[in-house]
C-alpha cells in the first residue's frame, strides 16, 4: 500500500474543522539580522512588528502570499540550536523539526538559494511514497526549512 493512499477523509463535523495553518514561531537572537536574512535571502516581507520588553515580535510573509506567516521572537536569552550539515543528523533532536513551503519547482528554487549563498542541508530528491520532490536548507540560526512540489505518479 502506498502511504499516500491511507489518508483519513476530511471531517467537516469535527469541532476543529475550521482550523487552518496561520503561522510558525521561530526564536532568533537578533531581530535586525534575522529580518535582513529572511528579506534578502528569501524575499519575505515584514508585515508587522511589536516590542515586548527586550524582545521584538515580528511577522513576515512570503513574497506573494499572506496566508501563512513566520513569527520571529527576537532578542536576548536565545540559546543556539545545533548546526547541521546533513539532513539525517537532524533526526537526533526531539520537538519541532522544520517548516515547509510549497514551491513551483524545487530544483529552480535550490539553484537560486545557492546563488544567494544559503546553506543547503539536503539536495533535491523525490519521495515517491509521499508524492513530492523536496529539499532542505537552513537559516543562520539552524532553523530548517523544507521546500517541496508535487511529483507525477507513474
Amino acid at each position: 500500500m502506498n502511504s499516500v493512499d491511507n489518508a483519513l477523509p476530511k471531517n467537516a463535523s469535527s469541532p476543529f474543522a475550521s482550523w487552518k495553518g496561520d503561522h510558525i514561531g521561530i526564536r532568533v537572537p537578533d531581530f535586525e539580522a534575522a529580518a535582513a536574512w529572511y528579506t534578502h535571502k528569501l524575499d519575505f516581507r515584514l508585515v508587522r512588528t511589536m516590542l515586548l520588553g527586550e524582545k521584538t515580535l515580528a511577522f513576515l510573509a512570503p513574497a506573494s502570499d499572506d496566508s501563512f506567516l513566520i513569527e520571529f521572537i527576537a532578542g536576548p536569552g536565545c540559546a543556539e540550536r545545533p548546526s547541521y550539515e546533513q539532513l539525517i543528523d537532524t533526526h537526533t533532536v526531539g520537538g519541532w523539526h522544520h517548516l515547509c513551503m510549497r514551491v513551483a519547482n524545487v530544483d529552480v528554487a535550490i539553484e537560486e538559494l545557492k546563488r544567494r549563498e544559503v546553506r543547503i542541508v539536503s539536495e533535491a530528491r523525490d519521495a515517491p511514497g509521499l508524492g513530492v520532490r523536496f529539499a532542505f536548507f537552513s537559516d543562520p540560526w539552524g532553523n530548517l526549512i523544507e521546500i517541496c512540489h508535487p511529483i507525477q505518479q507513474l
